[in-house]
């Protein structure tokens, strides 16, 4: 899986070119079989944050506070290795922009 970050610097600097080189890169991987799926989130303003403790719920609003990044989407790639989703994710325009994260997925979860 690769994460999209970003932060709200890298969002004004989001143009046309970008999202041109977006749509040839997913167009790429839609060919090559490797797009196994994806999806853009919204910001941070809609997050919420739970976490447990001693069976009482918190919950707060948004991403971790003292993060100026966060998780914008992600991608789901299908590749022979690590090192190929490692390729992807330096193209990707958000790599240059904020962060890209590699994750190889373990576990599908069934319904």
């Amino acid at each position: 899986m690769l994460m999209i970050y970003t932060n709200p610097a890298a969002q004004q600097a989001i143009g046309d070119d970008i999202m041109a080189e977006v749509d040839a890169l997913m167009k790429e991987l839609s060919q090559t079989g490797e797009l196994a799926g994806g999806q853009a989130l919204d910001g941070p303003h809609s997050a919420r944050t739970v976490k447990v403790r001693d069976g009482v719920p918190a919950i707060t609003d948004g991403p971790f506070l003292e993060a100026k990044e966060y998780l914008a989407g992600y991608l789901v790639v299908d590749c022979d290795s690590v090192e190929r989703a490692t390729e992807i994710a330096a193209r990707w325009p958000d790599a240059r922009l904020c962060a890209m994260e590699v994750r190889p997925v373990i576990n599908e979860v069934s319904a």
